[in-house]
């Protein structure tokens, strides 16, 4: 058995008829850049997240570019966030002349930790950007708190949670701003690159929308980027928009799954998901002392695996110049070693997960 680690052809297979229509709309149209179906999913994500505006742009890390813009974060600034996520919000931070702050996180469930947040505040510090990583929500009670109490804005980067809630609320709704991937293997994904900006402020909302198209296509009123989603991209996504909610639950019930059969392997720690919580499972991410080992013979087997992620950002050549330490993200450290994302997408069988654990078992038995 093969058990790849995303299956988006037989996502595809699922909505042909659906996609194919689509796409053949574009192309009738010449709508290939901005018109009527990016004005339709802009519309429909708004609604769909509860967001008074929606600016679509070409990637998720654009649209967290976009969003520090609006928010007028320059040089001289300073912006904290998880010291171990992707590159793209650390980056995007120091692209806008700003320095880059980073917290450690959470032993168990991989996201930052808001009771440190508060030791790293600068006269410097103009915002937090929380990573709702995995898929989970972050502890955003707490960290709205500590904003307010200093100050400062929160851009929320959804990239890996779509429609992910936390109390109930949906992520995305608790800060200034937020931003979305709509990478391929995305929860919600596009089949090429596509990102937005989503925002209840009227001034984050222009000014977005604004930058983002050369700062006013034919009057220029500030210099901006180009920064669009495509119109087939868009046509895309108002498809699979619709099937959203139906393949967050078997992303749900995937994950249950494994930690039904994983419950009897007690050296491996399964995804902690937190008390007011509904996690997407964008990755189900396992930890083990062997992590390299079982990599590897899983890979040997037929199963994919992708470490998400192999090292701390701190710890890249890109921020040696910050000077940090091991000793300075203690679990960030720690974690790199051991994490494991396992396959989960909508479309995987229960055969599929079975055969990943009876190869997992049988690794185990080996050591």
């Amino acid at each position: 058995m093969q058990v790849p680690f995303n299956d988006l052809h037989a996502q595809y297979q699922s909505l042909k008829e659906e996609i194919d229509a689509a796409i053949s709309s574009v192309i009738a149209g010449s709508n290939f850049i901005r018109g009527p179906h990016i004005k339709e999913f802009e519309n429909a994500f708004s609604k769909k997240t509860g967001t008074k505006h929606c600016i679509s742009c070409a990637n998720g890390t654009d649209a967290l570019y976009i969003s520090m813009k609006a928010l007028g974060l320059g040089p001289g600034d300073e912006v904290i966030t998880t010291a171990h996520s992707w590159i793209s919000t650390s980056e995007a931070i120091s692209q806008t002349g700003a320095r880059v702050v980073f917290c450690d996180v959470n032993e168990n469930d991989f996201l930052i930790d808001v009771e440190k947040i508060p030791s790293l505040i600068t006269e410097r510090t103009k915002g937090i950007i929380p990573v709702h990583l995995f898929g989970q929500a972050v502890e955003m009670t707490t960290l709205m708190d500590i904003a307010r109490k200093h100050g400062l804005w929160v851009l929320e980067d959804c990239a890996q949670a779509h429609f992910a809630t936390y109390k109930g609320k949906m992520v995305g709704t608790f800060g200034d701003a937020a931003t979305f991937s709509f990478y391929p293997g995305k929860n919600l994904g596009a089949m090429g690159d596509a990102g937005c900006v989503a925002t209840n402020r009227e001034d984050v909302a222009e000014f977005a929308a604004l930058f983002a198209r050369h700062g006013g296509k034919g009057e220029h009123l500030i210099e901006g980027i180009n920064s669009r989603m495509d119109g087939m991209q868009a046509a895309i996504l108002n498809v699979k928009l619709s099937h959203i909610e139906k393949w967050t639950e078997k992303r749900r019930k995937a994950a249950k799954n494994y930690d039904k059969l994983l419950k009897c392997i007690p050296s491996i720690t399964t995804p902690q998901e937190n008390e007011h919580n509904d996690h997407v499972y964008h990755l189900y991410v396992i930890k083990l002392k062997e992590r390299n080992q079982l990599k590897k013979y899983l890979q040997e087997n037929g199963i994919q695996t992708v470490i998400n992620y192999p090292k701390a950002l701190p710890f890249y050549k890109a921020y040696d110049y910050l000077g940090h330490k091991h000793s300075d993200f203690p679990n960030s450290f720690t974690n790199q070693s051991k994490i494991l994302s396992l396959p989960i997408h909508p479309e995987i069988s229960l055969e599929s997960q079975q055969f990943v654990i009876e190869r997992i078992k049988a690794f185990m038995r080996s050591l």
